[in-house]
């Protein structure tokens, strides 16, 4: 399923400047349909963790992207692995 951004802004409950921000710091990078931005459920998960991070942890702006570059990391090694397991 795909949202749109203002759909995604309120199901993650984010103002605009703070998306826009996650856009620029590319923490998020949606899909281009239709000349606009279309939003997936592992963006809605993406956006929840970056809450969490943020609210929960207290991890700042520096931290969150290290944390977001860790975490890529380990789902590419983990679909290396699965690939060179068939």
């Amino acid at each position: 399923m795909m949202l749109k951004r203002t759909e995604f802004i309120a199901r993650v409950k984010i103002d605009e400047d703070t998306l826009d921000i996650w856009l620029s710091e590319q923490w998020l990078i949606p899909i281009h349909e239709a000349e606009q931005d279309a939003f997936t459920e592992a963006d809605i998960a993406r956006a929840l963790l970056i809450q969490e991070l943020e609210h929960n942890f207290g991890v700042n702006q520096p931290g969150i992207s290290i944390a977001l570059h860790l975490l890529d990391q380990l789902h590419g090694a983990r679909a290396g692995l699965h690939k060179t397991k068939r």
